[in-house]
């Protein structure tokens, strides 16, 4: 009987691509991948470190499954484990802790699997990472959407962020060996590919290479498919990008682009590379070129000295600024990042009103995003199973789309004219082969 393995991902796409990974090594070696809940003889938590909250959350998930299988061998890997590895190993049942390199080559640390006293830790210098660990993930199971890594670490020294000391420096994969594996997971159904990394516009700057001509190589792979770009840096969506999602079907009119902070005096204190001025010049060349692009916006309050003023700074630009959707976030405390130097903290109740604000913002701004797009015909791919009585999907400017269920829809691009608004979802009518 094969040994059964279960996996839990935390954070962000990238942490699925990589946990997707390691899970066709185990089921390559004979393993039958479970789900988390189910009792297991391996557990494999890959975690995120972005805030307290999901250090937290990983501990917390690592003692769930030693509650369900106190003989399961646990090994713990991600951000968490390459920046804390010892408050991973001290808990009691951890057998292996591994570093943001060393999770590529699980099955050189360990072999049998036997449960010992103490955990293993094999954790490097994430500064000497130079090589690149290819992923792809389906989302939820299912052949709708995959996310492809295609760039590792970063090279900023944002204020707030410990990415760079979790995954290292900037590095991209080969251009050739993306557009080959992009190609395999087209052959193996998947009609979407949304390209994932830590600092995706950095893609192939050490080598000569750029985003925008890897994506024209991936435009070129033949099939049915479409491409997303998970998110890029104001800085780097330079107009040739824009330009090429102007004129090809296949790259998706949507951005999902990160302020942080419409105040420029918060943004120096975050060292970000930009200023209010250059995102705006982006938005307004987007829909320039795209009059119904979607965009996403992501934004930190409470961050050190953004005062009362500050933030209405922020809520200010905001309300005037032509965008979809925010993915709002509570500035969070994190080990050995300048932003701990800062002065002028902000009181976590303040924090979270001024995240309440900012979401009620949001979904003013996602319902006006769908109402303006009433009447239009988009391209929705349909996802595998729909939601209850619904098949569902996303426009090419990601609008979340409802219509009666039916089957023959799951997995397929579809030309859907939107004809309402109910709950979260838009309504169509009329989905014939795109």
């Amino acid at each position: 009987m094969p040994k059964r393995v279960a996996f839990h991902t935390l954070g962000c796409k990238l942490n699925y691509a990589e946990t997707a990974t390691i899970g066709r090594a185990f089921s390559e070696r004979g393993f039958e991948v479970v789900d988390f809940t189910e009792v297991s003889d391996v557990v494999l938590v890959n975690t995120c470190s972005v805030t307290e909250n999901a250090d937290r959350e990983a501990r917390k998930l690592v003692r769930q499954a030693l509650r369900r299988s106190p003989e399961a061998y646990v090994i713990v890997v991600g951000c968490y484990a390459q920046l804390r590895p010892e408050q991973l190993a001290s808990i009691e049942g951890v057998d292996l802790v591994l570093g943001s390199q060393e999770k590529f080559r699980l099955f050189d640390h360990v072999s049998t699997f036997d449960k010992g006293a103490y955990a293993r830790v094999v954790v490097g210098d994430i500064g000497e990472a130079d090589d690149f660990g290819p992923a792809f993930a389906a989302e939820a199971g299912d052949r709708t959407r995959s996310f492809l890594k295609v760039q590792d670490g970063c090279d900023y020294t944002c204020s707030f962020c410990t990415i760079p000391l979790a995954r290292g420096a900037s590095r991209s994969q080969d251009l050739d060996a993306t557009v080959a594996q992009a190609a395999d997971i087209v052959a193996r159904g998947f009609k979407e590919i949304v390209l994932s990394g830590v600092n995706v516009g950095d893609y192939g700057a050490k080598s000569g290479r750029s985003l925008v001509e890897l994506l024209g190589a991936l435009l070129a792979v033949p099939g049915d498919f479409r491409i997303r770009i998970s998110s890029i840096e104001p800085n780097l969506l330079t107009d040739d990008i824009i330009r090429l999602a102007a004129d090809s079907e296949k790259l998706c009119p949507h951005f999902h682009i990160p302020l942080q902070s419409g105040s420029g005096d918060v943004l120096k204190r975050m060292r970000r590379r930009y200023n209010t001025g250059l995102f705006t010049d982006r938005i307004d060349t987007v829909l320039r070129f795209l009059p119904e692009c979607g965009l996403g916006i992501d934004v930190i309050v409470g961050f050190p000295g953004e005062t009362d003023a500050l933030f209405d700074e922020t809520y200010r630009y905001l309300v005037d600024l032509p965008f979809s959707y925010l993915h709002v976030f509570s500035y969070s405390e994190r080990p050995e990042t300048h932003a701990l130097s800062l002065d002028g903290s902000v009181p976590h109740p303040e924090r979270a009103r001024r995240s309440g604000m900012l979401r009620i913002l949001s979904e003013k701004k996602r319902a006006a995003f769908a109402r303006a797009s009433l009447g239009q015909t988009r391209r929705v791919l349909f996802e595998t199973g729909g939601e209850g009585e619904l098949s569902t999907g996303f426009t090419d400017n990601y609008i979340r789309v409802g219509m009666p269920r039916d089957a023959s829809l799951d997995n397929t691009l579809r030309d859907v004219l939107l004809t309402g608004v109910d709950g979260i979802h838009v309504r169509g009518i009329g989905a014939v082969s795109a």
